[in-house]
């Protein structure tokens, strides 16, 4: 069957009699819901703000009605799209286009092979992988120019959290390293179809531009000091070095005592406050000093 290249992206109803003409459902363990508001459809589109020739790399097109409107802007896109029935439709419907290019599968398994690293992200992210997918992004060290994407608000309120706050975790430390992260919208269910029972919140992620590499025990000590909530910095940060810095066990009661006070002495930071009061800049200063303190050690 030929496809309708004006397929109706705002009806539920057009969007459900093609999904049956094409013996297709929605597959819940994919996290499906596609976005039918075309007001909010353009402010996001709008909102990533690319030029004609900007790469971007689209996560989980679905049908394709955001791909429709980055191509429509001259765009090179390229679409991760884990449905293999999606996929087939999305060839049919943009195949021709010489700025369209589809890498099918997981897309936490497949972007590491996707080639050019573009300067553009644009996702309605799956709940079910959100946090994860950018999480491997930034420890990857795989950062773009800008991304918008859409998340669950549970999602976004913890990448937007302050410190102080039960909402502020590791990955909000992780996103707020690399992104000025800033709300766009409030999405309620009834803007998608089939219609979540959560809402979502769109958001714009911009890299920073005096941002600096992180140390390379900067992520793994974020991880660490928020493993165990309730307990001190100290608590976590002597588990840190015994289970991650250091390897000799004939050494490593004394040195851990010895890493751990000098690392609090001279980063200031007190061992009695948790990890939830420190403020991204005193994560990166804590992981630095102990990178020295370990070289020195060598």
């Amino acid at each position: 069957m030929k496809l309708n290249p004006e397929l109706n992206y705002d009806s539920p109803k057009e969007l459900s009699a093609f999904l049956n003409s094409q013996g297709l459902g929605m597959r819940k363990k994919y996290g499906q819901n596609f976005l039918i508001n075309p007001m909010i459809r353009e402010r996001l589109l709008d909102s990533l703000e690319v030029s004609p020739g900007d790469g971007v790399w689209e996560i989980g097109p679905g049908l394709g009605a955001m791909t429709k409107g980055l191509l429509a802007r001259e765009a090179r896109v390229t679409a991760f799209e884990i449905d293999p029935a999606f996929s087939r439709i999305l060839r049919e419907l943009f195949g021709n286009n010489e700025n369209f290019n589809l890498i099918e599968g997981d897309v936490l398994k497949t972007w590491p092979v996707a080639g050019q690293e573009e300067p553009y992200l644009l996702g309605n992210l799956p709940y079910n992988i959100a946090a994860v997918l950018l999480a491997v992004l930034i420890e990857k060290k795989r950062f773009f120019q800008r991304m918008v994407i859409t998340v669950q608000r549970e999602v976004a309120q913890r990448m937007m959290a302050k410190p102080g706050t039960k909402e502020y975790s590791s990955f909000t430390v992780l996103c707020a390293s690399v992104y000025k992260v800033s709300p766009l919208m409030v999405i309620k269910g009834p803007s998608f179809y089939p219609v979540p029972r959560v809402d979502s919140q769109g958001l714009r992620l911009d890299v920073l531009s005096n941002r600096k590499l992180p140390s390379r025990l900067f992520y793994p000590l974020v991880r660490s000091l928020f493993a165990s909530r309730r307990k001190t910095i100290q608590n976590n940060l002597s588990n840190f070095c015994a289970s991650v810095i250091i390897t000799d066990n004939t050494v490593k009661d004394t040195l851990k005592e010895t890493m751990v006070s000098e690392a609090l002495e001279r980063s200031g930071i007190s061992g009695s406050r948790r990890a939830e009061t420190l403020e991204v800049e005193d994560f990166a200063r804590l992981a630095r000093i102990l990178e020295e303190i370990l070289d020195r050690g060598q």
